[in-house]
């Protein structure tokens, strides 16, 4: 039989941590073990009936059976840029400035294929969400990690770049609310990041997937809020995470219009984008009331402080987040971020993620979503105390 190796581009990546979470999840499951999986950023619990209805009644409209406009529908790039205005008072233009995409994890992905070039030099923070490393390295180019310190809130320090990377660097991936660090970022830094992006001519690109799961009264910031930033930047955002659409695939970005014309020239040659369908489905999310997301915030907060309070009477000093779906946890003291994972699998059937899945600034941290209700919270700390597992 003939050995035929993948490309270079694949054999250069590392496992992927979730893939490999899957295994030991399913190897778990044969054994018997009851598993509260809190490993991923997978939201649990119905998409909204209204959103759910829109797709069945766009289902039996046989207009929506064929190919969709590569550029999208106009009515959901008009639900985009809408939304836009409603939560940022940012004006956009729906017909050039506004893309849906196949969730914003192909996107973010895909915008690397599009852009750069192998050797293009590409900065992004250390620990990040996977795509914003691994899809340059899968487009060939060379990775500057700008490492995160706890001691710095996990916020980018912009003043870490050397003069001589920020002259070679062609793009900047940035995260905030910050999957998997949990920190927000203020106003402040966004306008220093769009003027370090301006210095350098170097195009911003921010993921906001959790825009809008913000407790205590916290209002992310958009990028394209910041004077300057549509003109250097695009942003990236998921239905995913906020309307509980994980399967439904379906995101987009918005932002600078040649930017967004470079990606989606590259997807005209990759996919015929999203179904018609989803995409009605997806408007009809943006859309909802403002009640629904308050919903939403109150779930997410009442988890925070339930699973916050519970590892503090097992020894953890867990900082409240603003944002996002996650809490970033120390492993104890000694035991390394993948043998903490591993050992609280093994040992209580609950899913964490370890750390360094994420770069390896995120060594010594264990990622844990709040994707499950209080009371398996609750049963999930009564295993880590009938197991011995505390922070000491």
């Amino acid at each position: 039989m003939y050995s035929i190796n993948p490309a270079n581009r694949i054999q250069a990546l590392p496992p992927y941590v979730f893939a490999r979470l899957d295994e030991l999840k399913t190897r778990a499951r044969e054994q018997g073990l009851d598993l509260i999986d809190l490993g991923m950023g997978n939201p649990d619990g119905a998409t909204p009936k209204p959103v759910v209805e829109a797709a069945i009644n766009a289902l039996q409209d046989a207009t929506n059976h064929g190919y969709p406009p590569f550029e999208g529908t106009a009515s959901f790039r008009k639900a985009i840029t809408d939304w836009y205005f409603r939560r940022y008072s940012v004006k956009l233009d729906p017909n050039g400035e506004a893309l849906p995409l196949l969730g914003s994890k192909e996107g973010l992905t895909h915008l690397a294929l599009a852009y750069i070039n192998p050797g293009d030099l590409v900065l992004a923070p250390n620990p990040a969400y996977p795509a914003h490393f691994r899809g340059p390295l899968i487009a060939g180019g060379k990775v500057h990690s700008i490492l995160l310190k706890p001691e710095n809130d996990w916020i980018i320090d912009l003043a870490d770049i050397p003069d001589s990377v920020a002259e070679r660097a062609k793009i900047f991936y940035f995260n905030y609310p910050s999957n998997p660090t949990g920190a927000t970022a203020p106003r402040k830094f966004f306008e220093d990041i769009v003027a370090f992006a301006k210095k350098y001519e170097i195009l911003l690109v921010h993921d906001l997937c959790y825009a809008e799961l913000a407790f205590d009264g916290y209002q992310p910031t958009s990028l394209l809020e910041i004077p300057g930033g549509k003109d250097i930047g695009v942003e990236f955002h998921t239905m995913s995470k906020t309307y509980n659409m994980a399967g439904w695939r379906i995101g987009f970005v918005v932002g600078n219009s040649n930017i967004i014309q470079g990606l989606r020239t590259l997807k005209t040659n990759l996919d015929y984008g999203v179904f018609s369908a989803l995409q009605l489905a997806a408007k009809t999310a943006l859309q909802l009331p403002d009640e629904y997301l308050y919903q939403v915030q109150e779930r997410y907060r009442q988890r925070r402080d339930f699973l916050i309070q519970g590892l503090g009477e097992l020894g953890w000093n867990v900082r409240k987040t603003l944002a996002t779906m996650y809490l970033w946890v120390p492993s104890p003291p000694g035991v390394g971020s993948t043998d903490f994972a591993l050992s609280v699998l093994q040992k209580t059937g609950v899913v964490v993620t370890p750390g360094n899945a994420f770069g390896s600034g995120g060594e010594g941290y264990v990622r844990i979503s709040l994707i499950a209700e209080c009371d398996r919270l609750d049963e999930a700390l009564h295993r880590f105390e009938q197991a011995g597992i505390y922070y000491q």
